[in-house]
């Protein structure tokens, strides 16, 4: 098991402190900023405030002063610095020829890719679920034209896909190769396994820092359906952060009881690229936002005193050749900084996905940033720990019936119906690499043939030898993933190289730091969206610090770009908060009987004792908050 990633000193260094839940919501304004507010304990900034409802939601801020004599700088071109320009314009309304996207690559999107490679096939090395509660995912996309459906919005399309086809799983887990594992929906969380979870839920964050999630749960918790379900959809691993573990556990309270069938997630039409990335971007350019590709930003220059702090130079190599630009206060600079996707490798069908080690300019350019000031973060508590970092994933396209009809002997769903195939990811809960799989919706990419399928899949472990194949995944080619994958699928042994060589074509991804932020951390280690004392920069992307949300998600990108936007100009509309189930009796009730698998309350005390308890509680609002939940019966 990978070795603790504890920081010498980490005791020592300075904190910077958490969120609470925002006073604006409870507060006036004027009293906001006297009370403090963010995660950072510093005194609020008048120019951003969190806050729910219509009114906030439906508002349209006014014109911020001297929006038109300032400029923006994006660096990266992740979901992140797409959203931040979006909301710079809309809501800040700055002119979008004032905007320009710097990126290294040749196309935009980060991690949100999907991709035909010329000889290799259809590529995408992740999935994003997503859900009713991405508040900011949504307060963009609503805005956004969808470039499928005339008159529609992005969200308009996304909302009417997901009712008419609504998401969820007839097979979640299978084991004996391709069999039913009858977990029938169940956590099978013991007595001692639900401690746990409710010792790390009311824990505070301090007490989580720099714990691994095996130092806070024990091993009925980690031999549990639960666990099984929880970590293969998120990609959690033991040796991860159990502060992140905390804040999805709270993120997502509202969602515990679809965790089993994964009814709770919705999914895009297309692959996340062509059904988010291009259409924003589309949006972006009619703005007249400037998108300058084959451009690395390779540092960023700072003056910085005891009380302000101001970008001066952004630095870049573009078509070989140095260059850069001078900053001055109302040049603004929104830098997203570290990545996930940093150096991933793409094998193919008969080359394996090399793990590049190598310089990472991504993190090679967070680390100058950091060594500049302490509340630029500590990269290397992120980035420098590939081997618990790393996994790999695999695009699999099927080229004739014969794959297909096993798919549909799992899922139970014609997979060429163009509605919800597997309804989120399968796992082979007896594989060695702790191989998942999944078939969305097809056609996955537009220019996809009918009579082809495209699966991704991934694997947890991916330097143990398989149950097929007794070679490690990240030493595999493309088709001896896919041999693996079909012995899982119930493929019979005599069968498998030959689909595997004839009847797909697969391209394996080696990403060394895709679950990087997962690693345990305290407060400091990232920083704040807008460091204390900014004047003109932000930084943003799933390595900048806010509020209640968790990492990997849409919804963090969107989320850090839409305050860093309204920070810096100053835009007078409440971010919307996170959504707030972890505070709703109702949901924790509703949490509460789903992880205890519809069993009831055992109340204490000798039987009369029980029958007063009862009796008093019926007379309640919280009895009869007890009994919807089916906590307790009229038969207690």
């Amino acid at each position: 098991m990978p070795p603790k990633a504890r920081a010498p000193g980490a005791s020592h260094r300075p904190r910077t402190g958490y969120d609470r839940p925002s006073v604006e919501s409870v507060l006036p304004r004027q009293h906001a900023a006297r009370y403090g507010q963010g995660q950072t304990g510093r005194k609020a900034r008048a120019d951003m405030y969190y806050s729910s409802g219509n009114y906030e939601a439906f508002a349209r801020p006014r014109k911020p002063a001297g929006v038109d004599g300032k400029t923006a700088w994006l660096v990266g071109s992740g979901l992140a610095s797409l959203a931040s320009a979006a909301f710079l314009v809309r809501d800040g309304q700055m002119p979008g020829a004032n905007i320009t996207v710097l990126e290294r690559l040749k196309l935009p999107g980060g991690a949100l890719d999907g991709i035909k490679e010329p000889e290799k096939g259809f590529v995408i090395r992740g999935g994003r679920e997503m859900e009713d509660h991405f508040e900011c995912l949504w307060d963009l996309f609503r805005s956004i034209p969808s470039i499928e459906i005339e008159g529609a919005s992005v969200l308009d399309e996304f909302y009417w896909l997901n009712k008419d086809d609504p998401n969820f799983s007839l097979q979640r887990v299978t084991e004996r190769q391709g069999q039913d594992a009858h977990t029938a929906g169940l956590f099978a969380l013991s007595k001692r396994a639900q401690k746990d979870m409710i010792k790390v839920f009311l824990a505070t964050r301090e007490e989580m820092e720099n714990k691994r999630i095996d130092e806070a749960f024990g091993e009925d918790f980690l031999k549990s359906n639960f666990w099984l379900y929880w970590r293969t959809m998120f990609a959690f691993e033991e040796w991860h952060s159990a502060l992140e573990m905390k804040l999805y556990l709270h993120r997502f309270i509202h969602h515990i009881g679809g965790l089993p069938d994964l009814s709770t997630l919705k999914f895009t039409k297309y692959n996340q690229y062509e059904s988010l990335v291009l259409p924003l971007r589309a949006w972006l350019l009619d703005q007249g936002v400037t998108f300058r590709f084959d451009t690395e930003v390779t540092d960023i220059d700072f003056a910085i005193t005891a009380d302000r702090k101001q970008a001066t130079r952004i630095h870049w190599v573009s078509d070989g050749a140095t260059g850069g630009v001078d900053l001055g206060p109302d040049d603004l600079v929104l830098a997203t900084i570290g990545s996930l996707t940093e150096n991933s490798d793409n094998g193919d069908h008969h080359t394996p996905a090399r793990l590049n080690e190598g310089p990472a300019p991504a993190w090679e350019l967070w680390r100058r940033i950091a060594a500049k000031d302490p509340s630029f973060g500590r990269p290397d508590m992120f980035g420098a720990h590939i081997p618990q970092t790393k996994w790999e994933s695999a695009t699999v396209t099927t080229l004739d019936p014969r794959i297909p009809a096993y798919i549909q002997r799992i899922c139970k769903r014609d997979p060429f119906s163009g509605k919800v195939v597997t309804g989120g990811i399968v796992t082979a809960r007896d594989s060695r690499w702790l191989l998942s799989w999944t078939v969305n919706r097809q056609p996955h990419f537009k220019q996809q043939p009918k009579d082809q399928i495209v699966v991704w899949l991934y694997s947890l472990f991916v330097d143990v030898p398989g149950d097929y194949i007794a070679k490690p995944m990240q030493e595999c080619t493309g088709e001896e993933i896919v041999q693996e994958w079909l012995y899982h699928l119930g493929v019979p042994a005599a069968e498998i190289p030959e689909l595997a060589a004839r009847a797909a074509r697969c391209v394996p991804v080696m990403m060394p730091y895709v679950t990087s932020f997962f690693m345990p951390r305290q407060a400091g280690d990232r920083p704040d969206v807008v460091p204390a004392g900014s004047v003109n920069f932000a930084f943003i992307g799933q390595f900048a610090e806010t509020t209640r949300d968790c990492i990997f998600t849409t919804e963090y990108s969107v989320r850090t770009g839409m305050e860093a936007a309204y920070q810096l100009l100053g835009v007078e509309r409440g971010v919307p908060e996170v959504f707030g189930s972890t505070y709703d009796l109702r949901k924790l009730l509703n949490a509460t009987i789903c992880l205890r698998d519809g069993e009831g309350l055992d109340l204490p005390g000798p039987a009369i004792l029980r029958r007063l308890l009862l009796e008093k509680l019926d007379t309640t609002e919280i009895g009869a908050l007890l009994k919807e939940f089916h906590l307790i019966s009229d038969e207690d």
